[in-house]
């Protein structure tokens, strides 16, 4: 048999890259919610996410990033600047291409910062909905500190504790525990607790209701208060929206107060 003048014609449609790539910003290696409180050195992080194997993220402009000072001043986060770092990838385990630029932050003015990023494909396709992306953080550079919440209280094997931090971690910083008569029974610092963070945490560490000797403790009502200085000695001023909170009904004279029940 012969075929040299059989044809065959087959029509098909391709489509261009229609996939929005996702968008990301973190704040020293964490996310975090509108109007925040961060550290005035925060490591800003934006990342860029995009589905299409084969087109890299290479150009610089896959990200346009403006932040927004207090005073309304807006700065242009380029890679011209000695603290911005661009760079991208790909991660061959989800099959993504990603694009990340990093700011390390020296705010020395206090007040409400806002982040507005915009991230685009090498097809064009932006992000979001509403294509930018809009993050505002609050920036406190005054050394101060809430008082500690211990979560859970009452509690029966092990209690946590919150605080907010604002300005530079403490040199020192110690968690006094006593019972109602005044009579220290343990003390937390900051070896045990680990490294304080700006904002608003809950300590890694959990207290198990043993004194300093390793003794479990009787149940009932036992007294906190905690202990912060700087570099220079100087003590902690409390964080000023401690009391809007509502929380300082919890303490007297400095001191809260928590419960033990096994």
């Amino acid at each position: 048999p012969s075929y040299f003048n059989n044809t065959a014609t087959l029509f098909f449609n391709i489509q261009g890259d229609r996939r929005k790539p996702q968008l990301e910003v973190a704040f020293d290696g964490r996310r975090i919610i509108d109007n925040e409180l961060v550290s005035g050195k925060a490591l800003i992080e934006v990342m860029l996410w995009d589905e299409n194997q084969f087109l890299s993220l290479e150009d610089t402009n896959t990200l346009e990033v403006s932040l927004f000072h207090p005073d309304g001043q807006e700065q242009t986060l380029s890679v011209s600047d000695p603290n911005v770092f661009f760079s991208s990838s790909y991660d061959a385990d989800r099959g993504l291409n990603t694009a990340k630029l990093t700011y390390q932050s020296d705010f020395t003015v206090s007040g409400l910062y806002r982040l507005e990023v915009l991230g685009r494909d090498a097809s064009g396709n932006a992000t979001g909905l509403n294509d930018k992306l809009v993050v505002s953080f609050r920036v406190i550079n005054e050394n101060t500190i809430s008082e500690v919440i211990n979560y859970p209280n009452p509690f029966s094997t092990s209690t946590q504790f919150v605080y907010t931090l604002t300005g530079e971690p403490p040199i020192d910083f110690r968690i006094q525990i006593a019972t109602v008569s005044g009579r220290i029974v343990r003390e937390i610092k900051m070896e045990e607790l680990g490294p304080l963070e700006v904002g608003t945490h809950r300590t890694e560490y959990a207290w198990d209701g043993r004194d300093e000797y390793g003794d479990l403790l009787a149940n009932g009502v036992y007294l906190y208060r905690i202990i912060a200085k700087d570099r220079n000695g100087k003590p902690y001023k409390q964080y000023s929206d401690f009391e809007d909170q509502g929380l300082s009904r919890f303490f007297q004279n400095g001191w809260g107060k928590m419960v033990l029940l096994r």
